[in-house]
């Protein structure tokens, strides 16, 4: 594996990062309370984004990139316009640490998770749907399905809640996972909810019937982050100081990279399947070129 690009990006902590869908931006989000962007490949700075008081948790993208909404510990959801830059909206349901954001696929609603185990639901206006509290001590996690009728939900907590959209009833739970859920995401246009748990296990659970399909325990060290390929054939999970890229048809090892700092915070791959960017502790980006 070639030695990675690697820069300078925020002043504390990278938390997360997500490229375009044309795969010639990356955005990234730090403890430094401000969202940037950095051109894609030549990996200069662009832009920042401003307006947080404290760390940004999470953010997302909508399908026709014209609406980012960000997640803040200062219990804030933003919604940006893209790329510009402008606050559209400021959004606040509790004075909770909002840990996790989500747009639906068809861009009509924004979904937020924060701490004391409550979800919030609003328009893509800024108008507020619906709000529930789940089981969860803290929500971090959320996935809207591809067909836009369900939410899962998942936190400190061992269960995954299941809620039906607009009405925020709860129709099901998922159990499996031990002290807290990381990861949420459907897959293969629906046909999977894919959940990552403490305990180490990645969970494939079929949305027909909600039954466990598949589990994946991999003998590493603890896992804290997961996320897919474009075609959604791999996965990288993140560890102590590195990060590996593995099969999941065989779980076969497909790339070791060594991150060299043991905070491993947010990761991504480009649409197109040519770059792979770490965020991690030391404030730096790592990229590696996949093709």
């Amino acid at each position: 594996m070639p030695t990675p690009i690697i820069f300078d990006a925020h002043e504390s902590y990278v938390i997360s990062l997500l490229f375009t869908s044309d795969s010639g931006t990356l955005i990234s989000a730090g403890m430094d309370n401000v969202i940037k962007l950095w051109s894609v490949p030549a990996w200069s700075y662009v832009k920042t984004l401003e307006g947080h008081a404290n760390s940004v948790n999470s953010f997302a993208l909508a399908t026709d990139e014209k609406i980012l909404v960000s997640g803040s510990t200062d219990t804030t959801v933003k919604l940006w316009s893209f790329p510009q830059g402008e606050i559209i909206h400021s959004l606040q349901d509790r004075k909770k640490v909002v840990a996790g954001v989500a747009i639906s696929p068809d861009n009509n609603w924004v979904a937020a998770a924060s701490y004391g185990g409550r979800a919030m639901v609003w328009t893509i206006r800024g108008e507020p749907l619906i709000g529930f509290k789940t089981n969860c001590k803290n929500l971090t996690s959320l996935a809207f399905s591809p067909d836009n009728q369900i939410l899962a939900t998942g936190g400190l907590g061992d269960d995954i809640q299941l809620w039906s959209l607009p009405g925020g009833e709860l129709f099901g739970t998922l159990k499996g996972h031990q002290t807290a859920v990381y990861f949420l995401r459907f897959i293969q246009n629906g046909k999977y909810l894919v959940s990552l748990g403490y305990e180490g296990t990645i969970r494939f659970w079929d949305t027909e019937n909600w039954s466990e399909e598949t589990r994946i325990q991999p003998d590493v060290l603890q896992i804290r982050g997961m996320v897919f390929s474009p075609d959604q054939k791999s996965i990288a999970i993140s560890m102590e100081g590195r990060v590996q890229v593995r099969s999941l048809e065989n779980w076969l090892l497909q790339d070791d990279l060594e991150v060299g700092t043991k905070a491993v915070n947010g990761m991504a791959f480009s649409p197109d399947g040519e770059w792979f960017a770490v965020g991690a502790a030391d404030r730096k980006i790592r990229v590696w070129r996949m093709l």
